[in-house]
């Protein structure tokens, strides 16, 4: 099928790249339900984790930028780029001009008709749309931080890569002509005006290979982008922010893990919250705010499989290992951090594995549960009985353990008796009392839960409120702010003058530019937290500050126009780039719910 290259889209010099690493906002995100990969603009496949999402990375350079696995097709001369996603799809394209001519790469982990397919398939097909473009090709599978060393074999007619256990294949059309080694395979082609070269990684974990015929992985690229359009199709929202809506949407989806129906909080570990500091996490896992968060904006949407996967898989989760912070993938407890020896992205160390949250406990799960079951309900489904005994049970515990200090959302290293974390235990309990009233849960314990949620509210409102700072604090007894705070808006918490004085303390003392730092003091060691200038947009749309929540999404939006549409999970506010682990599904989440909350305050 012959498309024309990108319009509207910036051209650009590309290879930009620091200590070896690309700005993040020059990768595209591209995914099966299994995995995601990270292509950078000047061609270079930089992450790629074989099988899983949380397996070990394939292709390593974003972390590892000299010794780093990468998988790369990139024209001989210098180029400039135009480069986006298919329209309503997760199929990428990349326009390289260069001063013989212009050629165009097409990037897809290929799905089928019947949906992801039993094997890891990376499809890479370079056309030529003007004169004449010569290309080179450098794969090479990355050495797992030297514990393995990748090495090729002849079985039939196929050289074939081993890394430990991961076995994979590159197959290319015929125009391709290619020197191997046990650490890499290399090459050039050439393509001119209306010819095509294809190229294809076929991978996977102590499992037989499959080996298609490159025609008909070919064919697949545009299978998958069929598919793509049609699921984004199908998602409601119909106001003039639809494309941007759908990004957002198509960037989730990303996230959903299908094998299981979890939901990933990014598809990468340890890309610095601040260039050359020590915050780099792994959010390879799925955490219960993150995955509730997911499901109201898959409903939102219109999203009803998504979300009843993801729904499922989270009660069935807290009924076999109960209320933790965050699960693998495959449900089980995320294990300890254990650090990687590896230069990282710019210089920024730990490199890491594992996630110190697993060991928290946050009251915010209570509310990001409950206001879940609460949206699902409220889009006419209905819970089963033995969900229902979970949900009171787990009413019951947050009735119980209110009182206590905890971490907090943002998993702080102090307990306290964060605000946010009382409003959540409020948010449960007000969500577990509606449930009751509609049916949905026993009435044993309605009255409990009625009564603690009232204790609740008036022990935030004479606690947690600063006459001084006119705005609800981070915990009581500190002058801090906290930019989450902004959600209490969409959880329904009573007190709409306070909150409004809230969110102009958020703006005044947290804002910088379009931006916003998550709480008091945090701007010392890393970015603007995008999630939170997404929260402040929809509160105050909810709050009928409609003109004011326009504005403010506007600025934000402009200032992340830089790339293909996939959101980091900070920005440093004076260089506008991107930091933190991407795609972050905190991040699009939150754009989504934005804009469905502009969506319905717009009149009928």
């Amino acid at each position: 099928m012959d498309r024309l290259p990108p319009q509207g889209v910036p051209t650009r010099q590309a290879g930009r790249r620091n200590a070896g690493c690309l700005p993040l906002e020059d990768y595209g995100a591209l995914g099966d339900g299994r995995s995601v990969a990270l292509s950078g603009a000047d061609g270079s496949i930089d992450w790629w984790c074989v099988p899983n999402l949380d397996s070990p990375p394939l292709f390593d350079r974003l972390l590892d930028p000299e010794e780093g696995g990468r998988f790369v097709i990139a024209p001989e001369l210098p180029f400039t780029v135009r480069q986006s996603y298919r329209p309503r799809s997760n199929v990428l394209e990349t326009v390289f001009t260069t001063d013989t001519g212009e050629a165009r790469l097409t990037e897809s982990l290929n799905s089928g008709r019947a949906g992801r397919l039993p094997w890891a398939e990376l499809a890479r097909r370079i056309e030529g749309l003007s004169g004449e473009v010569r290309f080179r090709l450098d794969m090479r599978p990355g050495r797992r931080a030297q514990a393995a060393s990748p090495y090729q074999s002849k079985i039939g007619r196929h050289f074939v890569f081993h890394v430990e256990r991961v076995l994979g294949l590159l197959l290319h059309s015929d125009g391709i002509r290619c020197e191997r080694t046990d650490e890499s395979v290399t090459g050039s082609f050439s393509v001119s005006a209306g010819s095509r070269e294809v190229l294809a990684i076929i991978a996977g974990m102590d499992e037989p290979l499959v080996v298609p015929p490159v025609e008909e992985i070919d064919r697949r690229i545009d299978i998958s982008d069929d598919e793509w359009r049609a699921w984004a199709d199908s998602v409601a929202h119909r106001s003039s922010e639809r494309p941007a809506f759908v990004r957002s949407a198509l960037a989730l989806k990303l996230l959903l893990f299908s094998p299981s129906g979890a939901i990933a909080a990014a598809a990468t570990t340890s890309l610095p919250e601040g260039i050359g500091g020590k915050k780099n996490y792994d959010y390879r896992y799925a955490w219960v705010r993150d995955a509730g968060y997911t499901i109201k904006a898959f409903l939102a949407a219109g999203a009803q499989a998504e979300a009843k996967a993801a729904f499922a898989w989270l009660l069935d989760r807290l009924r076999q290992e109960g209320c933790r912070v965050c699960y693998t993938l495959s449900g089980a407890p995320v294990p300890q951090v254990r650090e990687i020896d590896v230069p990282g992205y710019r210089d920024s160390r730990p490199v890491v594995t594992g996630n110190l949250a697993t060991d928290q406990h946050q009251h915010g799960i209570y509310g990001d549960i409950f206001e879940t079951a609460a949206r699902f309900v409220g889009y006419g489904n209905i819970l089963d009985p033995s969900s229902a005994e979970l949900l009171s049970h787990i009413a019951d515990q947050c009735a119980d353990r209110w009182r206590q200090k905890d971490a907090g959302i943002w998993e702080l290293p102090d307990a306290e008796h964060y605000t946010m974390s009382k409003i959540s235990c409020w948010q449960a309990l007000a969500r577990a009392v509606e449930l009751a009233d509609q049916g949905q849960l026993p009435t044993t314990c309605r009255e409990r839960w009625e009564r603690e949620r009232d204790r609740i509210a008036h022990w935030i409102e004479a606690n947690c409120w600063s006459e001084v700072q006119q705005s609800f604090v981070l915990h009581p007894g500190s002058d801090k702010l906290d930019a989450s705070l902004a959600l209490a808006v969409r959880f329904g918490f009573d007190g709409r003058e306070r909150l409004e004085k809230t969110l102009d303390a958020i703006d005044r003392r947290l804002g910088a530019g379009p931006y916003h730092y998550r709480y008091s003091g945090s701007e010392v060691e890393e970015g603007c937290f995008l999630a939170c200038s997404f929260w402040m947009v929809e509160a105050r749309a909810l709050l009928g500050q409609r003109s004011r929540a326009q504005a403010a999404l506007g600025r934000l939006t402009a200032a992340l126009d830089r790339g293909v549409g996939i959101y980091s999970e900070m920005a440093d506010p004076g260089s506008g780039t991107y930091l933190g682990n991407l795609p972050q599904g905190l991040s699009h989440l939150a754009h989504i719910m934005a804009l469905d909350a502009l969506q319905d305050e717009a009149p009928a």
